[in-house]
């Protein structure tokens, strides 16, 4: 490796020295260097392992997982294989990331997918479960949305139309990203599994028998995910490599 990429790298306190860690790695020297800057090889401390994450870690520095690149380079083809196939077949997606990290990311792979449904605020329970009761409440809401724009609630008492601009408002920050949902995806893609909430959200795909796509942390469950990518999924700079590499996968 040159210089720069025998570096130390710090984040949270943890050094790491690129060249004595992944001597004889099958990662290419740039592309090792891109992962490390971008912080895709931190876990959690040790202590928050997930016992089922233990073949993704290549090993642990000053009590701080560090996540085996390789095979999270070659998790990231699999996954943008398996997403460009779906795309092909015509399938359907919902992205779901709700952490700020996350939020770029999420916007991001929903356009390369189409520009399918995302959940970036909270998950609505109920969305792949109870659909026919969700998508009630979408359409009440994209009239109401409709109806303040033509100025139809004119006939009403400006007491009522302020409730319901309330209303409309509320629904707004509720159903932003799945308003134009007409049937429960065929496909799920979760960034980070243990977020408040993607447990629910992951919990009701595995109910309707959905496949689950992610990204995930040396402290969630690999047995959640069909296909997943081992990687750092609570840093902004780490999801956005992960994610710009897939959508590049996704191009080819």
């Amino acid at each position: 490796m040159d210089n720069q990429s025998s570096e130390q790298k710090q984040q949270g306190g943890l050094s790491v020295d690129l060249e004595s860690l992944f001597s004889g790695s099958t990662v290419d020297e740039n592309t090792l260097l891109e992962m490390a800057q971008a912080g895709v090889l931190y876990g959690h401390k040790k202590s928050r392992k997930n016992p089922h994450f233990d073949e993704y870690i290549f090993t642990t520095r000053n009590g701080i997982e560090v996540i085996d690149l390789a095979k999270t380079v070659k998790a990231i083809d699999i996954v943008a294989g398996f997403l460009k196939k779906s795309l092909e077949d015509k399938k359907s997606f919902i992205v779901v990331g709700t952490q700020p990290s996350s939020h770029d990311a999420v916007m991001a792979l929903s356009q390369a997918l189409g520009n399918c449904s995302y959940v970036t605020r909270r998950w609505i329970g109920g969305i792949m479960t109870n659909f026919s009761v969700l998508s009630g409440r979408i359409t009440h809401y994209k009239q109401l949305r409709d109806d303040i724009a033509q100025g139809r609630l004119d006939k009403y008492t400006k007491k009522e139309q302020l409730l319901m601009r309330r209303e409309a408002e509320k629904m707004e920050r509720k159903f932003t990203g799945v308003e134009n949902m007409i049937s429960i995806p065929d496909i799920m893609f979760v960034i980070d599994g243990s977020v408040k909430g993607h447990a629910t959200a992951i919990a009701e795909a595995h109910i309707k028998h959905i496949p689950v796509v992610g990204i995930i942390d040396s402290d969630d469950n690999p047995q959640d995910f069909t296909y997943f990518i081992p990687g750092n999924d609570h840093a902004r700079s780490s999801i956005t490599w992960i994610v710009d590499r897939i959508i590049s996968n996704l191009k080819k």
